[in-house]
């Protein structure tokens, strides 16, 4: 029997050596290395592209149109906007009426788009010969009282700006959608410069009672009027709701540009 002493490690005495060797680290190749770090500044590239790109539609998209392309593009209105937009279902009249008198207007019929032939009176096509027109759009008001009837009505035209200031100065007594000619009382029309439109309203007495001839608006509001048509504020209904539509057409016209999104 024998017996053998245990090994002891002395300080700075090396490991044994092993009989199978550690395994080698693999090794970098720098071709793909460089691919990877290529791909990388390629798709930040490329998604930097998409997003200059995107803020410049949408900018391009925000920009206002030119003047002369946005009063061409006021011309089909007629059928692009809705009705509710070119004759809102109520109108407000704070101040509107006789005496600085709060008014408010319903509308309560509206006609569906129209041939000029069919929409206007003999005069009115006469009138606008030199501008050409391409299609009438109309609705009839009441206000709170139903006393009153006001019919506006909008006559688009091919027109230019400087063709429809001519034509502006042209312009009678429109036809009024709703009532006969015989009822018509105060009437109103404006040409706008934003659009190749003419607006016009029309005022009669709710009863449907007949005046002697219908006055311009501005002179059936005058302080010193006289008659039944003055006195019961014929004048100011059309001049207001005349107003209020033309303003309803200036903003689809020209609509404000949206405000820029923050980067």
């Amino acid at each position: 029997m024998t017996t053998t002493t245990p090994r002891t490690e002395l300080p700075g005495e090396p490991e044994p050596l092993s009989a199978t060797p550690p395994a080698a680290r693999p090794r970098r190749r720098p071709g793909r290395v460089f691919a990877a770090v290529l791909c990388g500044l390629l798709g930040t590239g490329l998604a930097g592209g998409a997003g200059a790109a995107a803020w410049a539609e949408h900018r391009a998209a925000q920009r206002p149109l030119p003047p002369d392309a946005a009063y061409r593009a006021a011309g089909s209105l007629w059928h692009t906007a809705p009705v509710d937009s070119l004759f809102p279902p109520v109108l407000a009249g704070p101040a509107a009426g006789p005496g600085g008198a709060d008014r408010t207007w319903t509308r309560i019929a509206v006609a569906p788009d129209a041939d000029c032939v069919a929409a206007l009176s003999a005069e009115w096509r006469d009138r606008l010969a030199a501008t050409g027109c391409t299609r009438v759009l109309r609705a009839t008001y009441t206000d709170a009282t139903r006393s009153s009837l006001i019919a506006v009505g909008m006559a688009f035209t091919p027109a230019d700006a400087a063709a429809m200031a001519v034509a502006a100065t042209r312009l009678t007594a429109p036809p009024a959608y709703g009532f006969t000619d015989a009822q018509r009382a105060a009437w109103s029309v404006a040409v706008l410069p934003e659009a190749p439109v003419v607006v016009y309203a029309v005022s009669a007495f709710g009863d449907g009672r007949s005046v002697d001839a219908p006055r311009p608006a501005e002179e059936a509001m005058k302080k010193d009027a006289t008659g039944a048509v003055a006195q019961a504020g014929l004048g100011h209904d059309a001049e207001a709701v005349a107003d209020r539509i033309e303003a309803a057409l200036r903003a689809l016209a020209a609509p404000p540009a949206a405000p820029e999104p923050a980067r």
